[in-house]
């Protein structure tokens, strides 16, 4: 399984931007798609998740409200809408993709970097 996330950019506080995730390959064997994201100097935390069967999505707390994430099947790609973006939301952003129920996070695209500005 490729993932290729794409989206990333400058926007300033309050702004909104929408990243993608497209898979590819052995779609079929995945079970949920997630975003990650590392601001500079710290780990990488966890920000949403949506499965593919039934769009059953997950939020971190700090993304609850502003962050919504949906999923086109036909087209294998996940999109993160962020609304209301502070200066904190400013990271590299990462899809990654669970292949079974119960599994880790076995695959991961390349970050798209996104920036807010005070």
């Amino acid at each position: 399984v490729q993932l290729q996330a794409s989206g990333g950019g400058l926007v300033q506080a309050g702004g909104s931007l929408r990243l993608s995730c497209a898979a590819s390959g052995r779609t079929f064997s995945t079970y949920a798609m997630g975003w990650f994201r590392q601001a500079p100097g710290k780990e990488r935390v966890f920000v949403a998740r949506i499965t593919w069967s039934d769009g059953r999505q997950y939020y971190a707390d700090s993304v609850k409200g502003r962050f919504t994430i949906s999923r086109d099947n036909a087209k294998n790609t996940v999109y993160p809408q962020m609304n209301s973006l502070k200066p904190e939301d400013t990271a590299v952003y990462y899809c990654a993709a669970i292949s079974s129920l119960g599994s880790t996070y076995d695959y991961w695209g390349q970050g798209t970097l996104v920036t807010v500005s005070s």
